[in-house]
Order: C-alpha cells, then structure tokens, then sequence
C-alpha cells in the first residue's frame, strides 16, 4: 500500500474538470448506480479484514470489533438501504398544481448535481468517507473524496478500494495535508461534504463561499446527557459507557457532559466504575478492546484539559488504569462538577473524559443546555413520557437518543445533522439522496388554459382575475 504518493494541489483541478466531463457526457443510469453501490459493498466486504488491520495501524490499536461496527456494519448497512429504496427515490414524484393551474399537470424530478466533493476526518475514516460517497452515487453523481491525513494508512486503503470499483473518470482520490485540504475546500463543486470540528467547518464554509458551493456540514460540540431523577442509575451508567468509551470517545456524537440529580450523583460515579471494570478489568487487563488516542497532537490535547483540571482543583477520578503516553494511552476518567471556565467544558473533548455535573431541577437542568450552543447529539434519560417530552420541546439538537446514546446514528431511515454551530444540512438515505440531488419542478402546462387571457388589456379577463384573487 503506497502511502507516500500524496496528491498535488496543482492535479486537483484537473482532475475536478476530468469527473465533471465524464458525467457530463454520459450521465449515470439506475443501473450503473446500483451496480456501482453493489462492487464498493462487495469490494469492503472482502477487504473487512485488511480495513480493521488498517484503521488498527494508524490509531496505533483501535479494537477490532469496533472498526467491524463502526466502519464495517454502518457501511454495510447504509449501502444496503441505498440498493433496497433507490429505484423508488429516483422517480418523478406527481405534486398538485392547485385548480388555478388545473389542467397543467406538475412533478418534482430528482436530477444529479454533477461532481460531489466529500472530506471525511480521522476518527471513524472508512464510515465517513464512504456512507456519503455511495449517497451521492446513488444520486448520480461522482465523487471526488478527500480523507484524512491524520490516518494515512486508511486513506491509502481507501484509496486502493476504490480504484478497484470505479473508473478515475468516476470517483477520485485526493491524499495530502491540511495545506491540499484547504485547496480541496475551495475547488468549484456541485456540492461539498465536510466531516469535522466546528472551527474547520468555518474555513471550509469560507472557501466554498467563493463558488457559492452548496455545504453539508457535519460537525460537533458538547453533546449532553440529562438523567431525570426517576431513571435507574445503574442502567444509564451501562448505555452512557457504551456511548462514551466506544472508540474511546473519539466520536462526534460521544456525551460530552453528564447531567444528574444531585443525590444520585455519588451512585453514577460508582456504577460507571462498575461498569469500566466489567468492560476492561479492574486492573484496566482487556486492553484489546480499548481503543487508544489517534496520534500526538491528540494525546496531548487531552492531557492538557487533565492538567487544567488538576490546577483547578476539580476532583479527578481514573475509572481504571493509568495514562501511558507511550501507547497514546488515556483511561476512562470522570471530572467531578468542573466549572464553566474549565476547558473541558469549553471545547469538544473528543476523548474518554466525561465531566459529571450535578443539577437541583429539572428546569436548572434544561436551561444549562440551553445556555449553549446546539449540541449535535441529545441523551435524555426518563421513564416517563411527560418528561422527555418537556427536554424535547424546551431544547434543540442535531439528533436525540432517548434512553440511550448514539443509535439514532444507526437508524438508517433518520437523517444525520446538526443545527446551529454542531452543523448543516443532514444527510443518510433519501435525506441524502435528496440533499445530493437537485428536485427539479417541471410543470407541464395543458394545449388549453385559462392562463392565455392572463394578458393586457386586463379589462377582457377580469371575470377571471376576480375568480382567482380570492
């Protein structure tokens, strides 16, 4: 795997110009987009093994049972929804003209943008790069694809894959640095993916200004969870490891932030203890399964808002384990009632440090969220219906998991997006087909209407203009 050949900025242009030609001249069919969609699926079905392996080397051990879910299953799982409903979203949908128009007849016509740009980040490089490429191919289009350089080796691996699927005329590959990302931003595409932080989304934002391209931006934040008071400790304690330490909390959708009734407090700290243990042993022993930080600059990033913290006086508890920078390894480890100053409560953590905060009402509880900018994800945690449906209507997210965190992601029918600073637009399924594709109107108007006496002198059609205008 050739890891050393890095695209050029000045070959980027010439080779958006080389995709655009292509699709011009010969647009894709249904029948090319299903037989596309089919060989990638196939292709990363047969190449599973070598991806984890892959992903594994550039995180310096990422589990493998959790690139399988994460980069394997969600793949799978969106292309096979693309295959089951595309024949469906690409027909012309019939829409009403209303009687003033009648006997035209109109329709909405899902029509391809032409050439779709997608950045994909480091944290889950095969599952963000791929689920929006095979929409906008299902949508028609093709695909220029720049990965991340923070996992080199997956973007060669991506970059192999998909020159084994699709003729370079069709979707290409662009590998580099920040300096040939920047350029890539800025190229003159139909529409532009960017997978990311929220500060990178606003540069990217500005280039694309210049093109007015159209943007998806998927983004991040503090993505909080809120436990009412009559939910079972131990059970949130269970589906909030699950969200936080998957992947070690490098997920954009990760609790950023625990919310919890003050006397209970106590009890979440232990059961969460509990709930490390039984993952990855009181002595921190099932290492295979804990992923670690992705590189340097991450790990001490990290250990920066830990040092923060320490200087602060906020009370630190490691669940398991100790810090080895030597294998960018960084435990579980709750922060107790950090203040607002603190850094970890500023920036997106990205990382397997969970700040706990305690709250009096339910109401105290709300308006801190509130207090913040929108986050992408929302985990309310209550039996009872009234109270979910209080945090749902006084609060705003990309996306909410009830009783649990991070399986809205999962649902393939749901669109995928932020509002606010954690995002634009949403893509996943028909939300992306739709997204990638222009819905063009086409009104068809009748050999006879009403609409030719609409002319001047008025006077001959006012009986008209008095039915209509009202």
């Amino acid at each position: 795997m050739d890891m050393t050949a890095d695209t050029q900025i000045t070959d980027l242009q010439p080779t958006l110009a080389r995709l655009r030609s292509a699709w011009q001249d010969s647009k894709p069919t249904y029948e090319q987009r299903r037989n596309d969609l089919i060989r990638l699926r196939d292709a990363l079905k047969r190449r599973l093994d070598e991806m984890t392996r892959t992903v594994s080397s550039d995180f310096g051990h990422r589990s493998v049972h959790e690139s399988r879910i994460a980069d394997g299953m969600t793949a799978f799982n969106e292309i096979n929804h693309l295959l089951k409903h595309l024949r469906r979203w690409m027909r012309p949908r019939r829409t009403a003209v209303g009687w003033r128009l009648l006997p035209a007849r109109a329709q909405i016509r899902p029509m391809p943008l032409g050439v779709v740009g997608v950045i994909a980040p480091w944290n889950y490089p095969v599952n963000l790069a791929l689920i929006p490429l095979a929409t906008a191919i299902a949508a028609g289009n093709h695909v220029y694809l720049k990965p991340s350089e923070h996992t080199p080796r997956t973007s060669a691996f991506l970059r192999d894959l998909l020159a084994d699927v699709f003729p370079p005329t069709r979707v290409a590959v662009a590998t580099g640095g920040a300096e040939l990302g920047a350029a890539f931003a800025a190229l003159p595409f139909d529409h532009l993916v960017f997978t990311g932080s929220t500060a990178v989304g606003r540069k990217v934002m500005a280039a694309a200004a210049a093109h007015l391209t159209p943007l998806t931006l998927e983004l991040g934040g503090k993505s909080p969870v809120l436990i009412a008071d009559d939910y079972p400790i131990e059970k949130a304690a269970a589906r909030i490891a699950t969200g936080k330490w998957f992947n070690c909390g490098q997920t954009c959708i990760a609790p950023d932030y625990v919310l919890v009734p003050k006397d209970k407090r106590d009890a979440l700290v232990a059961a969460l203890r509990k709930e490390v243990w039984a993952r990855y042993g009181e002595h921190f022993d099932n290492l295979a399964d804990y992923t670690r930080i992705v590189n340097d600059g991450q790990f001490a990033r990290l250990k920066g808002y830990l040092d923060d913290a320490k200087d602060r006086g906020i009370e630190r508890v490691t669940l398991a384990g100790h810090a080895d920078a030597s294998q960018r390894l960084l435990p579980p480890t709750l922060l107790l009632e950090p203040g607002d100053d603190a850094q970890v409560m500023q920036d997106e953590i990205f990382g397997p440090l969970l700040p706990i905060k305690s709250y009096k009402t339910l109401d105290e509880a709300i308006a801190y969220i509130n207090g913040r900018d929108r986050p992408l994800a929302l985990y309310p945690f209550s039996n009872d219906n009234a109270t979910i449906e209080t945090i749902l209507h006084s609060t705003l997210a990309g996306g909410v998991t009830v009783n649990d965190t991070l399986f809205h992601n999962a649902v393939s029918s749901l669109p995928f997006g932020g509002v606010g600073p954690s995002g634009m637009g949403a893509y996943h399924a028909q939300t992306g087909f739709e997204t990638m594709s222009k819905l063009l109107p086409v009104l068809w108007q009748a050999k006879t209407t009403g609409a030719d006496l609409l002319k001047p002198p008025y006077g001959k059609a006012k009986w008209l203009i008095d039915l209509i205008v009202r």
